[in-house]
């Protein structure tokens, strides 16, 4: 497996003295995902679950739409000396292959951050289109949604060694975390962790909450209604287009959910207090 962590020397300064002392920086690397061979887009991200990474991207995408749709997925050998398993290719089954042609035609390979995975789109109209509102009617105590960021910080293993990391938490109604995931890029870790339930075919995610770390951008929230989560909520602050996608396809979006404390920005009725 490759190390998520990467080793350094560092000048640690300390009021009037200096210290020289090995450290840990989170490993960034870009993940080149092609379709049917052909490549369709680059990101930078944390070296490993890149299977589950490409399977949220895509489905955020909306180029799939559950498990049935995959094919194949592996790491390309056929590459230059350097790139061995920083090339992903995913092949596609039934109307998923016509769509993945033309999201190749549609747009040239682009490179995303790790900070921002909107990066690269041709319009905010792309993520809009077709968000189905969220019918899921369950709630959650705001005593249960207080234990969510400490939950998810101790499963942050990596985050420990490096302290640059993001995470996203999928917890169930009874605010138990079933599945995680790190990344350099908040929306990367969504990807894996909604990726990793496509492809156990837990899917879609009704029934789920979702915790990120850092704050919510309107990316987050497109993911997570695309998945069919009706629980978001993240330990800062959400964006403006962030909340309004949020109330357009009815989820509850927290954001400070720190101790006690979190406000509720939109979908107040699946939130006990």
């Amino acid at each position: 497996m490759t190390s998520r962590a990467y080793a350094v020397d560092v000048l640690r300064v300390d009021a009037w003295t200096s210290t020289r002392r090995p450290d840990f920086a989170a490993v960034e690397e870009p993940l080149e995902i092609r379709l049917q061979g052909s490549p369709f887009i680059v990101t930078m991200r944390t070296p490993g679950a890149d299977r589950e990474l490409a399977v949220g991207f895509l489905l955020s995408e909306r180029i799939i739409l559950d498990a049935d749709d995959l094919g194949t997925i592996r790491h390309c050998t056929d590459v230059d000396a350097g790139a061995e398993g920083n090339v992903l290719d995913v092949t596609l089954v039934g109307p998923a292959r016509d769509r993945a042609e033309l999201a190749v035609e549609a747009r040239r390979p682009v490179t995303t951050t790790s900070a921002c995975g909107v990066c690269g789109r041709r319009s905010i109209d792309d993520l809009v289109c077709n968000i189905q509102r969220i019918s899921a009617d369950w709630s959650m105590s705001a005593a249960t949604v207080a234990t969510l960021p400490a939950s998810l910080r101790g499963a942050q293993a990596v985050f420990d060694e490096t302290g640059g990391l993001h995470a996203a938490g999928l917890f169930d109604r009874q605010g138990v975390l079933v599945g995680v995931a790190e990344d350099v890029g908040r929306h990367n870790a969504v990807d894996k962790v909604i990726g990793a339930e496509l492809l156990a075919e837990r899917f879609p995610l009704r029934d789920r909450a979702l915790l990120v770390s850092g704050r919510t951008s309107f990316e987050i929230v497109q993911k997570a209604t695309v998945a069919g989560i009706p629980i978001l909520g993240a330990v800062s602050a959400p964006s403006s287009l962030a909340i309004e996608l949020a109330r357009e396809g009815n989820v509850t979006l927290l954001g400070f959910v720190r101790g006690q404390t979190f406000n509720i920005y939109t979908g107040d009725h699946r939130i006990a207090i």
